[in-house]
């Protein structure tokens, strides 16, 4: 779909297992973590905490209910996977995982689309946030160049997690 942001995302990050980002590929720049052949991640342009990061199919879905068994395999495989690696990387071990079907569900890109937002504990800096569920909440501009370093530390973390499952394998 020409006009989708993901797709377009999905278009200028072939699959890789080595991804050195260069968030200028698209406008406005993507932060991609994983590219496989089915399936993505990337932080969310307006974030609503440090880490929050968007979990989609390659393919253009518009629903969960759309996603092919191998989609929704690879996609239920990489959650936990992220969710670790944005814990360890981020030092924050509370998140949530949302996922919005249709407009009325306050899906925003109607590309099928898991939120992992990390949930930081409510310090002083942090009261005047609002941090409520559901992905409705306080969103910030994104600053790129902490997403550039932040992605940079994703990826480096998803490497040794990858490499932890490869060793709980043998």
């Amino acid at each position: 779909m020409s006009d989708c942001p993901f797709c377009d995302i999905a278009a200028h990050y072939p699959p890789s297992t080595s991804i050195e980002s260069d968030h200028e590929l698209t406008s406005p720049p993507a932060f991609v973590v994983l590219s496989t052949p089915l399936c993505m991640a990337f932080l969310d342009i307006m974030p609503l905490s440090r880490g929050h990061t968007l979990v989609t199919t390659r393919k253009h879905h518009e629903k969960i209910s759309d996603v092919t068994e191998e989609e929704a395999s690879e996609l239920g495989a990489w959650l936990p996977r992220l969710s670790r690696v944005l814990a360890n990387a981020t030092g924050v071990w509370d998140w949530n995982i949302v996922q919005n079907n249709g407009a009325a569900a306050a899906q925003v890109v109607p590309h099928v689309h898991f939120h992992i937002i990390p949930r930081p504990s409510l310090t002083p800096e942090l009261q005047n946030k609002s941090f409520t569920m559901f992905g409705r909440g306080q969103r910030e501009e994104r600053d790129d160049d902490e997403a550039a370093a932040l992605a940079r530390s994703l990826r480096e973390e998803l490497a040794r997690e990858m490499e932890r499952i490869q060793k709980e394998k043998l």
